[in-house]
């Protein structure tokens, strides 16, 4: 798989690049990923890539004409020709859609993946009409520049490409996993936990067993694994009501999960 990265600060991904999963992705040959200066695609001598906005108001907006150049220097395929399941052209912009851990997997399905670093006030938005398939934002809340986010765009999407983690069940044991027969149950307890089904990841222990005066929950230790399965799976279901029951709308229940939460919503509400 492909990312290239059009942006002015290319020398910001430098030590984002050689770390990790990322680093280890590229020198195994997993991924490739170029950066393109933008000031390389203008053609004047200041190398100017922003001017003010038409209307009138506060800061400063990319210009079309160099992102236009970098992306047609790629190139990819005129977006009216493109193949939506083999490339893609993505704005990064706090305007766009919620860049997501299915997103990251409809991601991980293609060759190449163009990410454009927005900056100051914004790209002009011919850009996105002509070149973009889609925005994307990191979440509610506005950078100085997409850097961040492209740099968040790729970790999230490499991990997910064959050969690149450890153990290839890494990543789909953790929140935000796709939902298999995780929910099912099989004498009360989930036949396993792989897979999330949309939840939270479940609490996670190492050794030593106890560390200042808190100790390892006792199930875990006990070699049941049918309660280690049925613990996980409860716990999981907790931290996700507690901390992002919005998720709970579309994640994958099994009626005995739904019976947990009700049990434990009501016991929230008799403690309170």
């Amino acid at each position: 798989m492909r990312f290239d990265i059009l942006t002015i600060f290319p020398s910001f991904f430098d030590g984002f690049l050689t770390h990790g999963v990322v680093r280890r992705a590229l020198e195994n040959g997993i991924v490739q990923c170029e950066r393109r200066d933008l000031r390389d695609f203008t053609t004047d001598r200041h190398r100017t890539v922003d001017d003010r906005p038409f209307g009138g108001g506060e800061g400063m907006v990319l210009k079309p004409e160099p992102l236009a150049a970098a992306i047609e220097s790629l190139d990819v395929r005129p977006k009216t020709e493109r193949d939506p399941g083999r490339e893609s052209v993505i704005l990064l912009s706090a305007q766009g859609e919620r860049f997501t851990q299915s997103v990251a997997r409809e991601l991980a399905q293609l060759e190449r993946v163009v990410l454009i670093c927005g900056r100051y006030e914004g790209v002009d938005e011919r850009v996105n009409t002509l070149f973009c398939d889609r925005e994307l934002s990191i979440g509610d809340y506005v950078l100085t520049g997409g850097e961040l986010a492209a740099a968040i765009v790729i970790d999230a999407t490499t991990r997910l490409l064959p050969g690149v983690l450890g153990n290839e069940a890494s990543s789909a044991y953790e929140s935000f996993g796709v939902a298999d027969v995780g929910a099912s149950e099989e004498g009360g307890a989930p036949r396993s936990t792989h897979g999330s089904g949309g939840l939270l990841d479940y609490p996670h222990y190492t050794r030593p067993a106890e560390f200042r005066g808190l100790s390892v929950p006792e199930v875990l230790c006990g070699g049941d694994h049918a309660a280690i399965r049925k613990w996980r799976r409860e716990q999981a279901l907790l931290k996700t009501m507690h901390n992002r029951p919005d998720l709970l709308k579309n994640a994958d229940l099994s009626p005995g999960d739904r019976k947990f939460l009700d049990w434990a919503a009501r016991t929230s509400n008799k403690a309170d």
